[in-house]
């Protein structure tokens, strides 16, 4: 069983090394601009702050370990491309001649859902949770929040939605490969509503709003999977034949 699997863990090592090795040189590109980007990650929270509020560092060697997050960050961004197309060219060996010419709409489609999503947390979801945050914490104390807290969070929301956008890239390719069928999403809808729900309470703030910025596009994105699924590799009930 192990000869069976060891050509695939070597196409996995490969595949790895190189997305690996993209990202190690993104990093220590994106550490060199790590002081104007950590500036854009935070304009959403500070825009809501109050006047006497400002981001500060807990610790000394806090803003220096922010940095390599941003970077790190960053440079994974930046990397989304490579990674995605090494990502095909493993699975590919296992599809047919006519799915295999599909790398460069897939890694177009994945790459953009995914800014999408960012985007969406960036303009929306951060600068609406951080005020209703902030604005219930000034009532009663002086709002000073940590950088390095709040890059945390911010990258976590970024990356949550990033990847919530790719449902629809992702059903695609496997109702191309005849994986799922819009009957499929259908019938496992109630429980896709329950595990929303509950990656929206993980990764958002603690507010009903907010979680709800991040359910309602995910809900509306499974929907439009049903309907990809349905174009593209539609249901047939015995009914019908």
């Amino acid at each position: 069983m192990f000869e069976e699997l060891k050509p695939h863990l070597v196409e996995l090592r490969k595949r790895l090394g190189i997305s690996v090795g993209v990202l190690v040189v993104m990093f220590f590109i994106m550490f060199a601009f790590w002081q104007p980007i950590l500036e854009w990650m935070m304009a959403p929270l500070e825009t809501v702050l109050p006047p006497e509020s400002k981001m500060v560092s807990k610790s000394i060697q806090g803003t220096f370990f922010t940095a390599l997050k941003v970077s790190f960050f960053s440079g994974f961004i930046i990397s989304l491309p490579i990674i995605f197309w090494q990502l095909w060219l493993f699975i590919a060996p296992g599809l047919y001649d006519n799915e295999k010419k599909m790398i460069l709409p897939f890694v177009i489609g994945a790459t953009t859902m995914f800014l999408i999503g960012g985007a969406f947390a960036y303009y929306i979801v951060i600068p609406f949770g951080y005020e209703f945050l902030v604005n219930f914490a000034s009532q009663v104390v002086l709002v000073l929040p940590d950088i390095g807290e709040y890059v945390g969070f911010f990258t976590k929301l970024i990356l949550g939605f990033g990847l919530a956008f790719e449902l629809p890239v992702i059903t695609f390719f496997l109702a191309v490969i005849g994986l799922v069928t819009d009957r499929t999403l259908k019938d496992f809808f109630r429980y896709a509503l329950i595990l929303i729900f509950l990656l929206s309470a993980l990764l958002t703030p603690p507010d009903v709003l907010t979680q709800f910025l991040m359910a309602g596009p995910m809900i509306f994105l499974y929907g439009v999977s049903i309907y990809i699924a349905k174009m593209v590799n539609p249901y047939i009930s015995e009914d019908d034949e």
